[in-house]
């Protein structure tokens, strides 16, 4: 019984020490519109590529994710216009995402809902963008003490909304 009771309290130990290393995974937003369809990336282990494609607005966006060390490039979001394209390759597994800004507004004369209008993206080591323009409705993600670790949405012919997955270290 002594024994068994031993077995049963170093497993609750090991738990709880591991428990506190575990990730905690949450969703923030989407921001942006109403139009286009959902889609989802999903969560994963962090960051290697940002693509995206803008003018007036933000056209599309494509993101090299990383999982378990290897590349999992996302499917594009978005339409296939744009004027100007950004690339933005982070130093992984160094550089994190820790915040995205941006403004969300209707597209005159092309959209009557809301479309992403610009994105800026801020890592631990540097500031990117802003991409596309800086009108509307501003918006924030920002996580402090983690990192962003996958984005969610809806699209079209434009990124229509913006969402982001972040993780934290859960602590007990």
């Amino acid at each position: 019984m002594y024994i068994f009771f031993a077995i049963n309290l170093l497993y609750l130990i090991m738990v709880h020490l591991g428990s506190e290393k575990s990730p905690k995974v949450s969703s923030i937003g989407p921001w942006g519109g109403n139009g286009g369809t959902n889609w989802d990336d999903g969560s994963h282990d962090g960051m290697r590529v940002i693509t995206l494609r803008y003018g007036s607005c933000i056209d599309w966006i494509e993101v090299i994710y990383d999982n378990k060390n290897n590349p999992f490039p996302a499917p594009m979001h978005g339409g296939h216009g744009g004027v100007n394209t950004a690339q933005i390759v982070l130093r992984f597994p160094d550089e994190i995402l820790t915040t995205v800004t941006g403004y969300y507004a209707v597209l005159p004369g092309s959209t009557t809902t809301p479309v992403i209008r610009s994105l800026m993206f801020m890592t631990n080591m540097g500031t990117y963008g802003p991409y596309g323009v800086e009108e509307g409705t501003p918006f924030s993600a920002s996580i402090e003490g983690g990192k962003i670790v996958g984005f969610f949405g809806k699209s079209g012919w434009y990124l229509d909304a913006i969402g982001f997955y972040v993780e934290i270290a859960k602590k007990i």
